[in-house]
């Protein structure tokens, strides 16, 4: 009982830490993007820069993204209840629901002012010097708090946290085509500047694809991927009192993941000793950090 009590203790506390770190790293996102989307839409007004002004946009709803991640990592990590036995973890797969179709939303709103000023060539405008300055100054912040953010998800294992860090990746390389876009427009070539906002919506809309089928995936009981399960065979293999096991089946709840398994067992041994079985067989899987739960079978063999 007290083995268990400290284990409870011990998950808690890195659950708190886990919490504390993320918001830090979202908090300091959240300050840059401020900052970033005030500098970008001012510049971007001023020095007549469409693709600039698309950049802006993209922070402004890196800015709302960043909210969201927030409080959806501040309410995942309730405590289970009555209502939610499992805890509320997938509070983060909605998250990242939500975070892909606001990207959707934003790359279809970019892609469009593209083509209706492609298709009017004469609402095209010169580009100032002063675009590519704060593009240049964009990029390198951006691509700086990517390294920073993907450093803090590795460490701590946050799926949440890794995808607003590519997302910020995403945003440095949006930004470096906003530059090649300005640079052609500065040498005469004006619809440069127009290619790079479509370009930029483009990538957006692909991204916010891609994140709204993964959660879609996650919310609708996907099980683990290939590598992940032959972590947990591996772990099964190796436990001498089990004669075999079928039926095992994940999902995912949050980062972490939730295991169903039927057990094959010795049809003589007692149900206080099978039980034990399964007990070690529950304890041996839960040591690795991402696996929540694991409900287990007995199958007489």
């Amino acid at each position: 009982m007290n083995k268990n009590k400290l284990k409870k203790h011990y998950f808690l506390k890195i659950k708190k830490t886990k919490i504390e770190i993320i918001q830090k790293s979202i908090l300091l996102s959240l300050i840059i993007n401020i900052f970033l989307s005030i500098w970008q839409i001012i510049i971007g007004i001023l020095s007549h820069s469409s693709g600039l002004i698309a950049d802006s946009i993209h922070t402004i709803s890196d800015l709302i993204i960043d909210f969201i991640v927030l409080i959806s990592n501040k309410k995942s990590h309730k405590k289970p209840d009555i209502e939610h036995p499992y805890g509320h973890f997938r509070y983060e797969n909605r998250a990242s629901l939500i975070l892909g179709i606001i990207l959707i939303t934003v790359g279809i709103y970019i892609e469009w002012s593209a083509i209706e000023k492609i298709l009017n060539p004469n609402f095209i405008s010169e580009v100032h010097i002063i675009a590519l300055i704060a593009i240049l100054i964009s990029i390198l912040i951006k691509e700086g708090l990517f390294h920073y953010t993907i450093h803090i998800a590795n460490k701590i294992s946050s799926n949440m946290l890794t995808a607003n860090a590519w997302h910020a990746r995403l945003d440095a390389a949006s930004s470096f085509i906003v530059a090649i876009g300005i640079i052609g427009n500065l040498f005469g070539i004006r619809f440069f500047d127009i290619i790079a906002a479509s370009i930029v919506g483009f990538f957006i809309f692909r991204i916010g694809l891609k994140f709204t089928n993964q959660s879609m995936q996650d919310l609708i009981d996907k099980g683990a991927d290939n590598e992940t399960l032959q972590k947990i065979c591996n772990i099964l293999d190796n436990i001498k009192d089990i004669r075999g096991y079928h039926d095992l089946k994940t999902r995912k709840s949050g980062d972490f993941y939730l295991i169903d398994i039927h057990l094959e067992l010795d049809g003589y041994l007692t149900i206080t000793q099978g039980h034990k079985i399964a007990i070690n067989v529950k304890k041996k899987l839960m040591e690795n950090p991402i696996i929540l739960n694991v409900m287990t079978h007995i199958d007489p063999f």
